[in-house]
């Protein structure tokens, strides 16, 4: 009993550190215009045609981590949202633009799944470049 107590105390603050907590509250979710987040769907559809994506939490993860990523789709329906909370404060640590979409689902169908996926990300956006560049234009005009 005490090693699963000791167990689920040391799990327990890898996830809820008091610098982490900080940091969460310091990261607001912007309210992203359905026109911007369609045409962040289009230029999505455009890398996974012309450039190169990666899916999942895990890729994306990765990817922003590499330095990679020029662009990161965090869907807003996850359960729990452990599973991408981390995405937002890498993205920010590494000045990488991130878009919050609605539904899960809808992000798994853009990038050429059959199943719902929590994040994705464009490594390159190929032919879709200067959609992408409106995107993230678009984006940081909005964190303003």
């Amino acid at each position: 009993m005490v090693k699963a107590i000791g167990f689920y105390l040391e799990v327990y603050s890898l996830y809820l550190t008091p610098t982490d907590i900080k940091m969460k509250d310091e990261v607001k979710k912007m309210e992203v215009p359905k026109e911007l987040i369609n045409k962040a769907y289009e230029a999505l559809e455009n890398a996974r045609d012309t450039g190169r994506i990666a899916k999942g939490t895990n890729e994306t993860t990765k990817n922003v981590d590499r330095g990679k990523a020029v662009l990161v789709y965090i869907a807003e329906d996850v359960q729990p949202k452990e599973i991408v909370a981390h995405l937002p404060l890498i993205c920010e640590e590494k000045n990488i633009p991130y878009v919050y979409v609605p539904r899960k689902d809808e992000l798994g169908s853009a990038v050429g799944i059959e199943v719902p996926t929590a994040s994705a990300c464009i490594i390159d956006p190929g032919k879709g470049k200067k959609l992408v560049d409106e995107v993230i234009k678009k984006l940081t005009e909005l964190k303003k």
